[in-house]
């Protein structure tokens, strides 16, 4: 279908309760946003450098902080944007990648979430082949959890790509899929069928593989009563709370945008729309890395490694300050080759080379 479309940009009408707090909500979004990058970027270099978090779970746990600043990225720096704009627009293109960012965001949290629940199952269900058995599907797993969502949201997409639109005002902080086909000016009933049955192919497997999880994980350890196996069960206590977490936001957002909320206040309706896209990448990795201890004190020393090469780089640097003001300008201009100055000498730091060679040019 030819794109018949002469919309070249959209109005986001819900930044309008920004208005006379625009430095505030700036720097609330922009702390937001910084917060986000620094815990998740410090959990996937903690699993990064210490060998002994080398395993298949906290390998997903580095594929969900990737997720979480991929999600925050493709909200944040558009919301800050508009924070600072007058006019609070957005190019028709801007807004497709943004629905695909976000989109394909929600879709790959599900999946990996899906994906860390049968990590789980098989650490608790069978302890002795767990190795085994992830070690040999982990990559295809992995792969699985991020092309299934950008291949399958593309085909929706590209549905939505094809019409053309008359209406220009979204009511939202930032574009999303529902919303824009509403702006069409072409029958949309195919679109919108195509949209309800991409939400039961994105949920349904992934919830089948939680419940079948969870449930065979229960009745281990409800039917085996070891205290081993209870304890293994606390592992499960972030995903579990991350996946309880993630269901609320989504339940806020298909509530915010299928429901009249006309009624609702302004902070309301704000929360409810960003609450999936900031507060999972804002408190996940507390989460994880509070309820985890092996991951708390592998974090705790590795700050501590960091904190410690500063400060030997800091004294190296002084000690080497120190070296080199042995070269003092009255034993230059005396040309005192004593111990201290071949020392500086042998760093190549020694002043007479460099006070002679001016001399020689001034003569």
């Amino acid at each position: 279908m030819k794109n018949l479309s002469f919309v070249t940009s959209f109005y986001l009408s819900e930044y309008y309760g920004m208005e006379n707090l625009k430095p505030l909500y700036f720097c609330i979004f922009l702390i937001v946003y910084l917060t986000i990058i620094a815990e998740n970027v410090a959990l996937i270099e903690v699993v990064y450098h210490e060998k002994s978090l080398h395993e298949p779970m906290y390998v997903l746990l580095c594929n969900l902080a990737a997720n979480e600043l991929y999600g925050g990225t493709a909200l944040l720096p558009a919301l800050l944007i508009n924070i600072l704009s007058s006019s609070h627009e957005i190019s028709l293109s801007f807004c497709q990648t943004q629905i695909y960012a976000i989109h394909t965001y929600a879709i790959t949290e599900f999946t990996i979430l899906a994906v860390m629940s049968y990590d789980r199952y098989v650490a608790i269900c069978y302890p002795l082949s767990y190795h085994a058995i992830m070690s040999q599907r982990i990559v295809k797993l992995i792969a699985f959890m991020w092309i299934y969502p950008m291949l399958a949201f593309l085909i929706v997409l590209i549905f939505t790509l094809q019409l053309p639109y008359c209406g220009r005002t979204i009511e939202k902080v930032y574009c999303i899929n529902y919303l824009l086909v509403r702006l069409a000016c072409t029958d949309t009933s195919l679109v919108n069928i195509i949209g309800l049955l991409s939400v039961v192919v994105y949920t349904i497997p992934q919830l089948v593989m939680i419940f079948y999880s969870y449930t065979h994980i229960l009745r281990i350890c409800i039917l085996s009563f070891s205290k081993s196996k209870f304890k293994a069960l606390r592992t499960c206590t972030p995903h579990l709370l991350a996946i309880i977490k993630y269901s609320f936001g989504c339940f806020f957002e298909i509530a915010n945008g299928r429901f009249d909320n006309k009624h609702m206040a302004y902070h309301t309706k704000l929360f409810m729309s960003l609450y999936f896209l900031i507060f999972p990448p804002l408190l996940n990795p507390v989460i994880y890395g509070l309820s985890s201890q092996i991951l708390r004190s592998r974090l705790v020393r590795f700050l501590c490694r960091k904190k410690l090469s500063s400060l030997q780089k800091r004294d190296e640097l002084q000690r080497d300050i120190n070296t080199l003001c042995c070269c003092t300008l009255s034993e230059v201009k005396r040309g005192v080759k004593g111990a201290e100055t071949e020392s500086c000498m042998g760093k190549g730091w020694c002043l007479v080379p460099f006070i002679s060679s001016r001399r020689k040019l001034a003569v």
